[in-house]
């Protein structure tokens, strides 16, 4: 018998599924960056410049249609909009691996970019599962994005040493069909696609969330992770490859090594964060980690072992954040509003990374790697003395409550709500029958908050 407490089978079907498909998306965009800089000087018109704009490429489209993207899903449905998104990416990677210039490649990745599905999949995870265990879902999926990053830099330079670059972009290829294919035959295709405001756009929330100085501090600290993620990858490679002597074929042990040691690594901190609730703390100093690793990467970039060394510390600082960060937002978006911050945060986090691989390819061209490390060390400053100024964010879970259209009108419910001990924030939508609340985890839970919706007796 199915327990009222679990996901059903078909929950964790499509949680399972679409975690898979997201995963497989990612690995596809990602393979190509510890590759693009060695492997990708030998194209036609290749220069420093041009590989940057190659590596980010991506984040300008998929800044730009991620959202629409979202709000078409509301409008002709959730499978259609992913599967077509799909298909973009799928013929970006034939376009990149039949490409002999640096020009072709680009064109291929921004078309990648252009297949932007993360919206519509998340809004399609809110219409398969109920809302006690959407949050569960949704970790499943961010997981998948966090294993996807770590297997895509030790696949890319094995793939590409196995076919070189044109391989590692018919494997993308292949991997977004396999997503196609999932989405048709294993993903269930809801009865009803609605909107929810924890995984979707609302357009009333978009002018609040874009003036929440909170929320800005977290959306600039995004756009600078990416943009020194995509920085350093037009410098790292060959760091390895021309200072510290590492053939460009070996570079996948480098990142294995590097991602294996900062995860287990990063454990610590990230239980640290939540249970102590110093999120603030370890936030700034991963962020520090990140300002002093990028000029040692240039000291030490002459011996293998400081760059092995260095790229742990690295990835630890980059890893905390990347998953600190959307817990942060979590937390500080206003009730109902999460989905309109998270969109938001992501379009921040593609042009970051756009706009890092123009600025790293371009440092490059005019102060050589040097230039590179240093630049990302600014901009990583830039960001701790922003980020020094944020507030330790309210340790609150966000909820989702369906309302009887009876219970609507009752003038008082959103008194009884709000009078709930731990909970700091409440709503309610009437187009949607539901009422969005913000509460602390540890002193209130949703049974007890689906017992407020109803009058005393």
């Amino acid at each position: 018998m199915q327990q009222a407490d679990s996901m059903t089978s078909g929950e964790r079907r499509a949680a399972g599924s679409l975690a898979a498909v997201f995963a497989f998306r990612m690995l596809g965009l990602f393979m190509v960056l510890p590759v693009l800089a060695t492997w990708g000087q030998g194209l036609a018109g290749a220069t420093p410049l041009l590989i940057g704009v190659a590596i980010g490429a991506y984040g300008l489209t998929q800044a730009c249609l991620q959202i629409p993207f979202g709000m078409l899903s509301d409008r002709i449905g959730r499978k259609p909009v992913i599967i077509g998104g799909l298909l973009l990416f799928a013929l970006g990677g034939l376009l990149a691996a039949q490409a002999d210039s640096i020009w072709g490649v680009i064109a291929g990745r921004v078309l990648q970019g252009a297949g932007a599905i993360a919206a519509a999949v998340m809004a399609l995870v809110a219409d398969l599962t109920r809302e006690q265990h959407r949050t569960k879902a949704m970790a499943m999926i961010g997981m998948s994005i966090g294993l996807s990053f770590a297997l895509a830099m030790v696949a890319g330079p094995l793939i590409a040493r196995a076919g070189g670059l044109q391989a590692v972009f018919l494997v993308t290829t292949g991997l977004a069909l396999i997503g196609i294919l999932l989405i048709w035959k294993a993903v269930p295709t809801p009865q009803d696609v609605a909107r929810h405001r924890e995984a979707g756009v609302a357009s009333g929330a978009f002018w609040p969330t874009l003036r929440n100085a909170e929320l800005l501090r977290l959306n600039y600290g995004i756009a600078v992770l990416h943009a020194i993620l995509m920085a350093s990858f037009v410098a790292i490679p060959l760091a390895l490859q021309e200072q510290a002597g590492l053939p460009r074929e070996d570079h996948w042990w480098v990142y294995l090594v590097a991602l294996l040691v900062s995860f287990v690594g990063m454990v610590p901190f990230i239980i640290y964060a939540e249970r102590q609730r110093r999120m603030k703390r370890v936030v700034l100093g991963a962020i520090l980690l990140l300002a002093l690793v990028q000029p040692l990467l240039w000291l030490g970039m002459h011996s293998l072992l400081a760059m092995v060394l260095l790229m742990v510390l690295y990835f630890l600082g980059f890893n905390v954040l990347e998953a600190t960060l959307p817990s942060m937002l979590s937390k500080l978006a206003p009730a109902g509003a999460k989905g309109t911050a998270m969109g938001v945060y992501s379009t921040s986090q593609f042009l970051g990374a756009a706009l890092g691989g123009v600025l790293g390819g371009a440092v490059y061209s005019f102060w050589g790697l040097g230039g590179v490390f240093a630049c990302c060390g600014v901009l990583a400053l830039t960001w701790w003395m922003i980020g020094a100024t944020m507030r330790e964010p309210p340790y609150v879970t966000s909820f989702r409550l369906a309302v009887p259209d009876a219970l609507m009108a009752d003038e008082a419910l959103l008194r009884r709500i709000l009078a709930v001990p731990g909970v700091a924030e409440a709503v309610l939508v009437a187009e949607e029958a539901a009422a969005y609340v913000k509460a602390d985890s540890k002193l209130v839970d949703r049974e007890t908050l689906e017992q407020a919706l109803q009058p005393a007796r």
